[in-house]
């Protein structure tokens, strides 16, 4: 059974941090990568960061400098630390894992809230 489980979201302050934590099991094949999109209300899902199985990792632009994406491949983890978290942050941050055939898999989302 496919399992990817999110942890670690909730509420916050603008200015503080937050680290998600995703864990992924049941999937039988390597990655090409594994990351975090994000959904605000009323908005498309969009990219926010993924890492390779090298350990290489890419962000939206926007992003670069307040979020660090890391991952376990010996534990099936990736990670994500959002830092001097904003307003506009607020979102359901999805986790992500594309398989070497094509595949995406996602988690069942878990909220961030930012307040003022």
């Amino acid at each position: 059974q496919v399992q990817l489980v999110e942890s670690g979201g909730g509420s916050v302050q603008a200015g503080g941090s937050l680290k998600l934590s995703c864990r992924v099991s049941g999937i039988a094949e390597s990655d090409i990568s594994m990351g975090w999109y994000r959904q605000a209300p009323g908005k498309q899902r969009e990219f926010v960061a993924n890492t390779f199985p090298s350990g290489a990792s890419k962000y939206k632009d926007s992003l670069k400098g307040r979020f660090t994406v890391s991952r376990d491949n010996a534990k099936n983890v990736v990670d994500l630390q959002m830092d001097n978290l904003q307003p506009e942050d607020t979102a359901v941050y999805f986790c992500n894992f594309f398989s070497q055939a094509g595949y995406d898999y996602w988690g069942q989302g878990t909220q961030v809230t930012v307040s003022s």
